[in-house]
């Protein structure tokens, strides 16, 4: 079935997928580097974890303007699945692609969402389509 009144919502609506996986990485960020809120998951995290966090709030920031919105998301996309097999594949007995029972689907779908950001651009409502950069 096709839909073609629909397709005039896609810019708008790639906007806003956009803008909502930067918040979402981005509140990642600020409960990692300033435990808000606090999380007893990130009470007592490594440097490496920290380096994540700070990735998440930066460029989740700048996801969600839209500004160097396919580089960030690359990178972004990236990081998720650095994140998800570094720390989740290998949680539980086996190391099995199970992310129901080792807490990795956040981290798939992020890295997937990213991934598809960083072809798509940023959309209409970004300050990449402001400048004329996507």
């Amino acid at each position: 079935m096709n839909f073609p009144y629909l397709t005039r919502f896609q810019p708008v609506l790639l906007s806003l997928f956009r803008f909502i996986t930067g918040l979402l990485l981005f509140q990642y960020g600020v409960a990692k580097l300033f435990k808000f809120p606090v999380l007893p998951y990130f009470a007592n995290i490594p440097p490496l974890i920290y380096a994540a966090g700070t990735l998440e709030l930066v460029l989740g920031a700048l996801l969600m303007i839209g500004l160097f919105t396919r580089l960030t998301a690359f990178i972004l996309s990236g990081e998720m699945a650095f994140a998800y097999f570094m720390g989740h594949m290998l949680k539980g007995e086996t190391p099995v692609f199970l992310p129901l029972l080792n807490g990795g689907t956040a981290a798939i779908l992020f890295c997937f969402a990213c991934l598809y950001l960083s072809a798509a651009g940023g959309g209409s409502v970004s300050a990449d389509a402001a400048m004329g950069k996507d």
